[in-house]
């Protein structure tokens, strides 16, 4: 494919996996579904869902911003969280991180996650078409 860009950053953790955080699709970017795993790939100071959703909302945000995006360029967000009972304070978390935006959401109560994590996030995001990542040293594919 032509004029897809790779987009990585060093504010989220890097892929554990054969993927990578974002691919940059002309003006729509694919953010890869993030984990609460703090950029350098540390653990979280305590494992309640609150603070697991701040940062992976916050990973999801950073390959946003690589990008050239903001909160107000997001189209679609899933999220998958074990319990629904996490519902109303993921919702909250969400409310505070993303401020105005509005994005489509789909939230999926799930049995479990990898590692044990309690929430994954992905996004899809239209850009401008003059986003910095369109100048930024991302690997092409």
């Amino acid at each position: 494919m032509s004029n897809v860009i790779t987009v990585n950053t060093d504010r989220a953790p890097s892929p554990a996996g054969h993927y990578v955080q974002a691919k940059l699709a002309g003006q729509h970017l694919y953010i890869s579904g993030q984990l609460p795993i703090r950029p350098d790939g540390t653990s979280l100071p305590d494992d309640r869902f609150e603070t697991q959703a701040r940062q992976a909302i916050d990973n999801m945000l950073a390959v946003l911003e690589a990008a050239g995006g903001s909160p107000d360029d997001l189209i679609r967000v899933t999220a998958y969280i074990v319990g629904v009972s996490n519902w109303p304070s993921f919702n909250q978390v969400y409310a505070a991180r993303l401020g105005e935006a509005r994005p489509a959401r789909t939230v999926v109560p799930v049995p479990e996650l990898h590692y044990g994590y309690l929430v994954e996030i992905d996004a899809i995001a239209v850009l401008a078409q003059d986003a910095p990542a369109r100048q930024a040293e991302n690997s092409s594919d």
